[in-house]
């Protein structure tokens, strides 16, 4: 079945062709590490681990890449507040990004580029517009994209910038009317001269046209290009992100290179709270320690960031929260049970291996299209409702019926990550947590066998390897000790 996409560019659904028939080139915003990013900035994130696995789990080989913004405005601004040098702002953040992706059970990009590593190549592009007539040099040592230069700009976010010469009501980063040697206020900042606060946290590189730092949206268009090339397969990130940031990366990439910068824009819907704008005002933002200090789990958060469309306004809410966490226990109970379920070799063959292959179908059939994930856990839950009825039904089923269950329930986690997230305690990876499940699925069929030298051999194995093991009358659960 082939995939298909909303393509933010050409606002229509479609079909899903790489460059390359197997490799993927994709490239996601990641955070600006001012501050901590807070649940809605996780959407997007947890959306990008997303997409990589489910196009891995089609038989592509993706390469996933997302950014670190560690130099603008806002990083710079926070290092001279607290006099301290750049980095010593930017990196506590960083690891705090990552020890939180951890948290989320987000495998990661191939490549986490930061900005500051990556200043030559900016440096590079920004000559070579300089070059092809798209950019200038002020007396101040600024250098800015001219809008003008670029008719295709707009083609993204198709908004008209003819009122902006004017003054008309479009905030726009980069774009103050203001600024010494500016010749158009539509023009963007490619490069900032040096200032006194930039030296002063040590933000400051040299460039042919004089010392400063690179301005925000230069920074996007050197990291992907640099990991990706010319031209991605696929640009990801929130939709407050379209214009002007994707626009403008559009503008200076394709008037450098004279390539396509992007073939496939996917934008991700705001996250709202209570039905509001999450905002220090209203105290509703929340990072990912204030809610797990509730007693909201890991699993629960994902499953609730996955649960909408990516489309689509997600309503954050704690009563939801405790929604995702109940179906996280369903998922749970339904693999304890399926671990747990007697096996007979002499059973009647049961309906399970035709349950899951329509699952499996449904499932993929959902993601394919524009990765509906709420119609993909209708799916997986609608195995868990017809398995269970056969289940109740059969009694005993045989080790082959039950398998292949097994399998369809943990090929559908392979996208979503949230059963390996709940049954994997803080610090334990999602291998070591297949590698457990496997054992005391191995032990439990041992039991059955009567076998239980070869059980508590198991037991002992696991024991050594630092996981306590609980057998209750639902099934065997297990934590890291």
């Amino acid at each position: 079945m082939p995939l298909k996409l909303y393509n933010t560019l050409t606002r229509s659904l479609e079909e899903f062709r790489p460059l390359h028939p197997d490799r993927v080139g994709m490239y996601g915003c990641g955070p600006t590490v001012y501050q901590l990013p807070h649940v809605g900035n996780y959407r997007s994130i947890v959306f990008f681990d997303l997409v990589q696995r489910y196009l891995r789990w089609k038989g592509f080989q993706p390469k996933l890449v997302v950014n670190i913004t560690d130099v603008d405005d806002r990083t710079i601004n926070g290092a001279a507040a607290a006099g301290v040098a750049l980095g010593q702002v930017t990196e506590p953040l960083a690891d705090g990004f990552f020890q939180d992706l951890g948290t989320l059970g987000v495998r990661g990009a191939d490549v986490f580029p930061r900005a500051t590593l990556h200043i030559p190549r900016m440096v590079e592009l920004i000559r070579q517009l300089i070059e092809r007539g798209h950019a200038y040099v002020t007396d101040q040592g600024d250098v800015y994209f001219d809008i003008g230069s670029w008719p295709a700009y707009g083609k993204l976010s198709r908004v008209d910038l003819s009122t902006v010469r004017e003054g008309a009501g479009l905030e726009l980063r980069d774009r103050a009317t203001d600024e010494p040697g500016k010749r158009d206020p539509r023009d963007f900042a490619l490069w900032k001269g040096a200032k006194d606060a930039d030296r002063q946290v040590g933000a400051v590189w040299p460039a042919p046209w004089g010392e400063g730092r690179p301005g925000w949206h230069i920074e996007c268009s050197a990291m992907s290009m640099a990991e990706l090339g010319d031209t991605l397969d696929i640009h990801m990130g929130g939709e407050d992100l379209i214009f002007p940031h994707h626009e403008d990366e559009i503008a200076q990439s394709e008037a450098a290179t004279g390539q396509p910068f992007a073939r496939y824009w996917l934008h991700v819907k705001y996250l709202v709270v209570n039905g509001e704008k999450m905002s220090k005002s209203l105290g509703n933002v929340y990072r990912l320690g204030d809610i797990i200090e509730r007693g909201f789990t890991p699993a629960g958060i994902r499953y609730l960031l996955l649960a909408a469309h990516y489309r689509k306004e997600l309503n954050f809410t704690f009563d939801g929260l405790r929604d995702a966490q109940a179906a996280v226990r369903r998922l749970l109970d339904f693999q304890q049970r399926l671990a747990g379920t007697p096996v007979a070799p002499d059973a009647t063959v049961s309906a399970l291996p035709d349950i899951a292959a329509r699952a499996l179908v449904a499932f993929e059939t959902a993601l394919d299209d524009d990765l509906n994930t709420s119609a993909a856990l209708a799916a997986i839950f609608g195995f868990v409702r017809e398995s269970n009825a056969e289940l109740d039904r059969a009694r005993t089923v045989t080790e082959p019926d039950l398998r292949q269950a097994r399998a369809a329930l943990d090929r559908m986690d392979e996208v979503f990550g949230v059963l390996a997230l709940a049954n994997a305690a803080p610090g334990v990876d999602e291998q070591f947590a297949r590698w457990v499940e496997q054992r005391l699925t191995d032990r439990q069929a041992a039991r059955l066998h009567r076998d239980f030298a070869a059980a508590d051999a198991i037991r002992a194995e696991l024991t050594a390897a630092g996981v306590v093991i609980e057998d209750t009358a639902r099934g065997t659960r297990w934590k890291k000790a």
